[in-house]
């Protein structure tokens, strides 16, 4: 089956992503933006539902029986003021698309773009989903909570993330973890407060919590199995009233990473008892509250390596394995449910000034990806949905 991404198509697809870059949106406040999504679905002809408020699902069904293959791309921005003096800049103050979701989101429609041309000739179905609210609280949980993958018998399904790591031309594919869990950490430590001159008449809590912090780090470095990967990072620390004030409490959080699920139960029960611990030997009270965010995105080792193959022998993309993040993706919820891959894009050239971390008020990226993108989406739909990859 022939797939071309021509200049047209590119083209539109940079327009697409420029135009959602200038109104960016946050979390479940996506309606500008899913309403572009179904604009371009009813041009194609392509039938679409909401899910998840502000997320949109779209199917194509091919001519021939087959698998069914799905996309998914994230559709929020961030809470950043945009520096990066480009000329299609966010509009809206505070906010920025820093994490090229707004690539995301029209490589996917570009995607549908081109399968929507091969239906005559696609074997298979191919679900298409514009999901809200990655950058949290969370948009994926919520759809597949509302039957998506199942009502739509989702077999397998990928995403592509922009990577300003790797160079134009390159896409990333690891084999396993991905990218890490991602928990959040709070712990309030109290104690007596009193006179600066008579600490002896007190109960210190900024002592204590010094030492929780440098206990703390015990769990990575003499807990944890050096090849396993682990973050404990204390983020904050807030105590006190002034200069001659033994401080009552002082609040802590920080947050809690791993790539292996068992790893991540044991940083929470490792915390926890060292800060009992510590807070007993200080003759202080802590209280320890930890909400569990993403768990790790793991892809499916199978699925990787023969999409690896596949791209190798059916394109000119150079095919790399990076090295898991300790990032979070909130995609990491479908591939616990169905055979899933996280495929990392490179967008950096120095040229084009593309050299800024994601998450950055100076991200930009390469247009010149996004074609490779939507290749990218379209060989995985096509080879899945054909069963090429499930041999």
């Amino acid at each position: 089956m022939p797939i071309e991404v021509n200049d047209a198509l590119a083209a539109h697809v940079v327009e697409l992503r420029r135009t959602i870059h200038r109104k960016p949106e946050l979390g479940f406040d996506e309606h500008a933006t899913a309403a572009l999504v179904e604009r371009e679905l009813d041009s194609l002809g392509i039938d679409h539902v909401r899910s998840a408020g502000t997320g949109v699902v779209a199917r194509i069904d091919g001519a021939a029986p087959g698998h069914v293959a799905a996309l998914r791309g994230d559709m929020d921005a961030l809470p950043i003021g945009e520096r990066t003096g480009l000329p299609f800049a966010s509009q809206v103050d505070g906010k920025m698309h820093a994490c090229g979701h707004d690539a995301h989101t029209a490589m996917l429609l570009g995607a549908a773009r081109v399968l929507a041309g091969l239906k005559p000739e696609l074997a298979g179905s191919v679900v298409f989903v514009f999901q809200p609210a990655e950058e949290g609280p969370g948009g994926a949980l919520p759809m597949i909570e509302e039957g998506l993958l199942d009502r739509e018998g989702v077999e397998a399904i990928a995403m592509l993330h922009v990577d300003s790591r790797r160079d134009v031309g390159a896409i990333g594919i690891t084999s396993g973890a991905a990218n890490a869990s991602a928990d959040e950490v709070y712990i309030t430590v109290r104690g007596t407060g009193g006179h600066g001159g008579y600490p002896h008449n007190s109960v210190d809590a900024i002592p204590a919590a010094a030492a929780i912090v440098l206990a703390l780090q015990n769990i990575v470095a003499r807990e944890t199995d050096p090849l396993a990967s682990a973050v404990v990072t204390v983020g904050t620390i807030a105590g006190g009233y002034r200069n001659n004030i033994i401080a009552d409490e002082v609040a802590l959080s920080g947050t809690l990473r791993a790539h292996d699920p068992h790893v991540r139960d044991a940083l929470e029960a490792r915390l926890r008892r060292i800060v009992n611990g510590v807070a007993a030997a200080y003759n202080v009270q802590a209280e320890v509250r930890i909400v569990r965010g993403y768990p790790p995105a793991i892809n499916n080792v199978a699925l990787a390596d023969r999409f690896s193959s596949y791209v190798r022998t059916h394109s000119s993309l150079r095919v790399e394995s990076p090295r898991p993040t300790m990032g979070a993706e909130d995609f990491a919820y479908f591939a616990q449910r169905v055979p899933g891959l996280l495929i990392r894009l490179g967008v950096r050239s120095e040229s084009s000034g593309a050299i800024h971390p994601a998450h950055s008020a100076l991200f930009r990226i390469d247009e010149a990806a996004l074609p490779l993108g939507v290749l990218t989406l379209v060989l995985f739909a096509t080879a899945f949905a054909s069963g090429e990859l499930r041999s």
